[in-house]
C-alpha cells in the first residue's frame, strides 16, 4: 500500500507545479507586439541598440574597398636600384656596332693644355694649375719657363728656381697679359724674349738677380724690377720713353746711380728708393726749356734711401704737382 500512496502524492505535486506555471505563460501570450520589440532590444549600459539602429552605428558602405597594390609592387620591382648582375647585362644589353666609315676621333678641349711639357717632363697643367686662361706654377721647383698653352693670358711662376729666360720661352703667346716671375733666381733675360708679346701689360720681376733689362713691349703699363742687382748701364737709353702706356715703374732696391730717362708722359708712379743715386739732370722730370710744362700725372716719386740731396736741384721739380720723397738737407 505504501508504494501506491507515494505515487499518488507525487502525481498531485506535479499537477500543482504545472498549474502554477500556466499564469506566467498566459501573461507572456497576452503581451502586445510593442512589448515584444522592447524585449528584442539589446541593453548595453545606458544605451539600447536595436537592429534597426545598428546601420547608423556601423555603416559598412562608407568604407572603400581594400587597395590592390599588385601593380605598384611589380613596378617597384622593375625600377628597383638593385645593381644588375653580369649575367643580366650580357643577356639584355646589346651594343650596336658602328660602321668604320662613320668613326671619328674627337680630341678633348684640354688636349692643348696637357700636351705642353714642363721641365719635369710632365704636361704643364699637371705640374701647374691651369684655370681658364691662367696658369699657376708657384713653388713648383721649376728651373725653366714651362711650355705654356697658346690660350695663356696670365702666368704666375713665383718662388721657383728659374735662372734664365730664353728667346723662345714665350713664343706665340699673343694673348699673354701678365707675367709674374718674382722670387726666382733670374740673372738674364734674352733681349727678344719679351719683345714680341703685343698684349703684355704687367711684368713683375722683383726679387731676382737681374743686372740689365731686355727690350720691352710697347703695351706694358706696370713694370716691377725691384729687389734686383740692376745697374744704370744695364738700362738702354730711351728704353722707357718708347713705353707710351707705362704708368707704374718700380726700380727700388737696386744698384742704380742715376735716374733713368727720359721718362714717358704717361708715368704716374716712380719708385727709386734704396739705390745709389747721388745726382740728377735738370730735365730728369721736367723740360727745362719749357717753363709752362706740367706733369700732373706724376704724383708719386720716391728717392728716399739714396745719398742725393734733393734741395740742390730745385729746377728739376717745377713741373711736378708735388715734391719727391727723399732727403732735402
Amino acid at each position: 500500500m505504501k508504494p501506491l500512496v507515494f505515487l499518488s502524492l507525487l502525481t498531485l505535486t506535479l499537477q500543482e507545479a504545472g498549474t502554477a506555471s500556466l499564469p506566467g505563460e498566459r501573461a507572456r501570450e497576452e503581451q502586445s507586439p510593442e512589448e515584444d520589440d522592447t524585449y528584442a532590444s539589446l541593453l548595453v549600459g545606458n544605451y539600447a541598440l536595436s537592429p534597426e539602429d545598428y546601420s547608423e552605428v556601423i555603416d559598412l558602405s562608407s568604407y572603400e574597398e581594400p587597395a590592390d597594390y599588385g601593380d605598384q609592387i611589380s613596378e617597384a620591382e622593375v625600377n628597383s636600384t638593385t645593381l644588375p648582375t653580369r649575367t643580366s647585362l650580357t643577356q639584355s644589353t646589346v651594343v650596336p656596332r658602328a660602321s668604320s666609315a662613320h668613326l671619328t676621333t674627337t680630341m678633348p678641349a684640354t688636349a692643348g693644355l696637357l700636351n705642353s711639357q714642363s721641365s719635369h717632363g710632365l704636361p704643364t697643367c699637371l705640374v701647374c694649375v691651369c684655370l681658364g686662361s691662367s696658369v699657376y706654377c708657384d713653388d713648383a721647383d721649376l728651373e725653366d719657363i714651362p711650355r705654356l698653352p697658346q690660350m695663356t693670358a696670365y702666368l704666375y711662376a713665383r718662388f721657383n728656381h728659374i735662372s734664365h729666360i730664353r728667346a723662345g720661352d714665350f713664343k706665340g703667346l699673343t694673348k699673354l697679359k701678365k707675367i709674374d716671375l718674382s722670387s726666382n733666381s733670374i740673372s738674364s733675360i734674352h733681349n727678344d724674349a719679351l719683345r714680341m708679346l703685343p698684349a703684355l701689360q704687367d711684368l713683375i720681376l722683383s726679387e731676382n738677380q737681374l743686372t740689365a733689362l731686355p727690350a720691352l713691349p710697347s703695351a706694358i703699363e706696370f713694370l716691377d724690377v725691384s729687389l734686383n742687382q740692376l745697374q744704370s748701364f744695364g738700362i738702354q737709353l730711351g728704353a722707357f720713353l718708347a713705353l707710351e702706356k707705362l704708368q707704374f715703374l718700380y726700380l727700388a732696391d737696386n744698384s742704380l746711380d742715376s735716374i733713368p730717362g727720359p721718362l714717358p708722359l704717361s708715368l704716374r708712379s716712380l719708385h727709386l728708393q734704396n739705390n745709389m743715386i747721388k745726382t740728377m739732370e735738370r730735365d730728369a722730370f721736367c723740360d727745362s726749356r719749357e717753363h709752362r710744362h706740367e706733369r700732373r700725372q706724376l704724383e708719386d716719386i720716391r728717392l728716399d734711401g739714396n745719398p742725393i740731396n734733393l734741395s740742390l736741384f730745385p729746377e728739376a721739380y717745377f713741373c711736378l704737382p708735388r715734391l719727391p720723397v727723399g732727403r732735402f738737407t
